[in-house]
């Protein structure tokens, strides 16, 4: 099993930047694949950014590449998000999810964090 646990989620202005942690514990020598998707009200979860755990590859939605950047810190078993020229449309729930080499899906997920990007 993997835990995952996301923070830096909040209220911030159109145009501000912000960075969420996702902290990943358990099996993480499991973990093949970390990503982030979101959620907005009275939308379906969509796919944001992912990151292989042991490679240099990164992945982005089309709404948001060129301002958001995935990486992570495997010392820490941790998963960022820098998010850069907030939209209000980013506004949503945040999850953080891990694939692990077992599965084709991503199968653990966090709790969530909020963001709310005010005009």
């Amino acid at each position: 099993q993997v835990q995952l646990v996301e923070s830096g989620g909040g209220l911030v202005q159109a145009g501000d930047s912000l960075r969420l942690s996702c902290a990943a514990s358990g099996r993480t020598f499991s973990i093949k694949t970390m990503a982030w998707f979101r959620q907005a009200p009275g939308k379906e979860r969509e796919f944001v950014a992912r990151i292989m755990w042991d490679a240099d590859s990164t992945y982005y939605a089309t709404s948001v590449k060129g301002r958001f950047t995935i990486s992570r810190d495997n010392a820490k078993n941790t998963v960022y998000l820098q998010m850069n020229s907030l939209k209000p449309e980013d506004t949503a729930v945040y999850y953080c999810a891990a694939r692990t080499a077992l599965s084709n899906n991503f199968d653990f997920w966090g709790q969530g964090t909020q963001l709310t990007v005010s005009s």
